[in-house]
């Protein structure tokens, strides 16, 4: 009887720290704009990530060609110049939530967010912070970070580059469900 209540005891806490959230309706969104010019900013409903509760690792996979621009002529100039989501069809980022427990996010945390974003093939370390918190039965995790076109061999034509900001700034929202 001893040893059944161990088991039991133990299954159970492996099931609680192999606890998982997911989602893949999250939202990335872009702003590469300079004021004098027309914007140029996309929105992507459709990355997918996932977070491991009991280390704070999270990964994220988005698909390029998802982003939606308002002037279709531009998503169809990021897909085949800048991006060539055909040949690079998605972005990936690994990484980790540091310090992260289910605890913490019982109201809104800061916490440091470090990883690897890969995109065309090349990798980039990312240093930033995410804001998390708990509700309605969801983790929510927000965060913003700057990229630079040329860290990931994107080539901006002579003639458009005054018209396409040095930095790109990314935003995240996304609400994770618990995985069973």
């Amino acid at each position: 009887m001893k040893n059944l209540i161990i088991l039991t005891i133990l299954l159970f806490s492996q099931s609680i720290a192999a606890q998982k959230y997911f989602t893949r309706t999250g939202t990335t969104h872009f702003k590469a704009s300079v004021d004098a010019f027309e914007p140029i900013e996309a929105i992507n409903n459709s990355s997918s990530s996932i977070l491991k509760v009991d280390t704070g690792d999270i990964a994220v996979q988005l698909f390029i060609n998802s982003f939606q621009f308002k002037v279709a002529l531009m998503q169809e100039h990021f897909n085949e110049n800048y991006m060539e989501s055909e040949r690079y069809p998605k972005a990936v980022f690994r990484g980790k939530i540091s310090g992260f427990t289910l605890e913490k996010i019982k109201k809104q945390q800061v916490f440091p967010l470090l990883g690897t974003l890969t995109i065309r093939g090349k990798k980039k370390d990312i240093n930033t912070t995410a804001t998390v918190f708990f509700q309605q039965n969801k983790i929510k995790l927000l965060s913003n970070f700057s990229l630079k076109p040329q860290d990931f061999n994107i080539k901006i034509p002579s003639i458009v580059r005054k018209k396409i900001a040095n930095q790109i700034n990314v935003s995240i929202n996304y609400e994770l469900l618990q995985k069973n």
